[in-house]
């Protein structure tokens, strides 16, 4: 089958991506054998071409954490039932706990699809039963390959960690990216005002143009006055942010009280300067969030699927010019989600 892959660790990760032909997966128990339509990149795809800390990966690697195709096969105590379906999955991999004298349960533990294993950049890809939804005939598999991952990280930002509430004012940084525009999507769906920041003015002018309510330009300094200028100097409910340590002051600054802010990364760095101070004295929350569970999923696929919440996307690129997805995605210029047709 034909591949997408990553040949070697490095940065930048475009030059060591290559179109391979390797043997086809086999379902395991529990798993779907999976005809890929369509995947879709993320910046995980990324991280793991230059090499995430504490994770061996073995190259060549297919990536790809998001993907939709029809289900070819099953294996061992999987319902046939499910050949010929149209899924779309959950990356994130429950790890089940084995219990013992020792030790107990210390929160959710995970494995992630093209990261730790294989991932949906081929023409076919394995992924567990239990993490797949069937998404109907009638689905685009290129929208739904653009939905997954981005959506599922929003909802988990949004609704379930920092309990987001018809009418909050949500800011949401770094909009263009996937993760930014998926909360911009359930932020606008539940009734919340929106102010989206870029570094970049075309982004920020796409946003307003898809129903952001107001937009900051990131010069490089604090923005939070601005911020409190549009709410009336009363500040932000919520703050999602996937940015890090460039914008992290700006983001506490532009919190009301009990306001909360809520990350699922840093690409700008892990360790900025806080003010506790003002998280004390103004009952801010600090929240960390990382994919989601099924049952999230379900929530935001729901919505997806009744036609309420559609991704934005940026590209659609034959796997033949698949090298050309990581370029554009490394060069950090796109608007929406690069998607990969398979077909």
């Amino acid at each position: 089958m034909r591949a997408l892959c990553v040949t070697r660790q490095g940065d930048p990760v475009t030059p060591n991506v290559e179109l391979m032909d390797l043997p086809e997966p086999l379902a395991g128990a529990g798993d779907l054998l999976v005809a890929t339509e369509a995947s879709a990149l993320n910046h995980l795809d990324l991280w793991v071409g230059r090499g995430l800390p504490g994770v061996d990966t073995a190259y060549p690697h297919i990536g790809g954490s998001d993907g939709c195709g029809r289900v070819v096969g099953v294996g061992q105590g999987v319902n046939e039932a499910w050949v010929g379906r149209r899924v779309m999955f959950n990356l994130a991999v429950d790890i089940p706990h084995v219990p013992s004298p020792e030790s107990r349960p210390s929160g959710r533990e995970i494995y992630m699809i093209g990261e730790h294993t294989p991932g949906t950049h081929a023409e076919r890809f394995v992924a567990p039963a239990a993490n797949a939804i069937d998404v109907g005939d009638s689905t685009d598999p290129i929208q739904a390959a653009a939905f997954g991952l981005t959506h599922l990280t929003a909802w988990g930002m949004l609704c379930t960690k920092a309990r987001l509430r018809c009418g909050d004012t949500v800011l949401i940084t770094g909009i263009g990216g996937g993760v930014a525009l998926a909360a911009l999507n359930i932020a606008m769906h539940f009734g919340c005002r929106t102010i989206v920041t870029s570094r970049h003015q075309k982004k920020l002018d796409r946003a307003i143009e898809l129903g952001a309510d107001d937009a900051v330009l990131d010069e490089g300094e604090d923005w939070s006055r601005t911020v409190r200028n549009l709410t009336a100097r009363r500040g932000v409910d919520i703050c999602a942010d996937s940015i890090g340590a460039a914008v992290h002051t700006s983001c506490i600054k532009s919190l009301a009280r009990s306001g909360r802010f809520v990350a699922c990364g840093c690409t700008s760095g892990a360790n900025p300067p806080t003010d506790l101070a003002r998280l004390f004295w103004n009952q801010l929350e600090i929240l960390g969030s990382t994919m989601g569970s099924m049952d999230e999923f379900r929530q935001a696929v729901s919505l997806f699927t009744a036609g309420h919440i559609n991704p934005v996307i940026d590209t659609v690129i034959p796997a033949a010019n698949g090298k050309e997805a990581y370029s554009r995605i490394e060069s950090g210029e796109q608007f929406g989600k690069l998607v990969i047709d398979w077909t």
